[in-house]
């Protein structure tokens, strides 16, 4: 049965050995700090429970994002953190491995690729892989390039799958957008999506903890994407009602979380397993 808990103190929730936690709309909202987020996750730290923050949005590195929370009260390291990035590799590693890849992404991105070892193309030719990413700087240019490559024979792969990432102005156009671009006028779809809600963001991050699933809970504010990839993975799942999910989505959804909380301070529960 769905918990739906107000507040922290009222109806605990179980703890759990490992918390994967989303984070806009999870522990932050833009540049603001969920109030009490700062104070949960130093108090599940301390009994012993392990924590990563997980993230689709590959505009900022690792080390950008814990740079970030650390600013915001919640100390963290690059280890913390795993992007949709992390996916993309551990997918292009075991499906990929050598390919030359055509990123329609941002210089992040390419910076990635080649720190990790990836060939890294501008020429639709000689691409193995395009791989499309939430990219600000999208052009008819950059959709031609990778026309060409998927004609070539290239496969398509997203970083992604969310169709606008909500921002304090309203939101942006996300991967799925320019990813929904290629497949309309290639007329195929892409081979994999990585992030969330793929198995491969579920493993890299379970990777990080160092727990079964079933000890670990996914915690976010998105039922697509954070509650399905935890139900997919054999996780359990909390919602928290801070951000893009509200309760009549909620209520009209056939994905049901375990736990559905106000914001993650409703996560307050007995001492965590060791």
């Amino acid at each position: 049965m769905t918990n739906v808990v107000p507040s922290a103190g009222l109806l605990p929730v179980p703890a759990y050995r490992g918390y994967a936690f989303d984070l806009d709309g999870t522990i932050y909202l833009g540049d603001r700090l969920i109030s009490g987020a700062d104070a949960l996750v130093d108090r599940l730290r301390r009994r012993g429970a392990r924590v990563v923050f997980v993230t689709n949005k590959p505009l900022d590195t690792a080390a950008d994002y814990a740079a970030k929370l650390s600013s915001l009260g919640i100390v963290a390291e690059e280890p913390d953190i795993v992007t949709a990035l992390d996916s993309v590799g551990r997918y292009l590693d075991r499906e990929h491995p050598g390919a030359a890849v055509l990123p329609l992404a941002e210089p992040l991105v390419h910076d990635w690729l080649e720190r990790r070892g990836h060939k890294v193309t501008d020429d639709p030719r000689a691409a193995n892989v395009v791989l499309v990413s939430f990219d600000r700087t999208f052009d008819y240019d950059k959709l031609r390039r990778g026309f060409d490559a998927i004609r070539h024979g290239a496969v398509l792969v997203g970083t992604n799958p969310d169709p606008y990432c909500p921002t304090p102005e309203g939101g942006l156009p996300d991967c799925g957008a320019l990813l929904a671009a290629l497949e309309t006028a290639t007329g195929v779809a892409a081979a994999a999506v990585l992030g969330k809600p793929s198995r491969d963001m579920a493993e890299c991050f379970l990777d990080r903890l160092g727990v079964h699933a079933a000890e670990a809970v996914m915690v976010g504010d998105r039922l697509l994407t954070d509650i399905a990839m935890a139900r997919e993975a054999g996780m359990r799942s909390a919602l928290v009602l801070s951000g893009a999910t509200t309760k009549e989505a909620l209520r009209d959804s056939d994905i049901v979380p375990d736990h559905v909380l106000l914001d993650v301070t409703g996560l307050s529960g007995p001492t965590a397993a060791g």
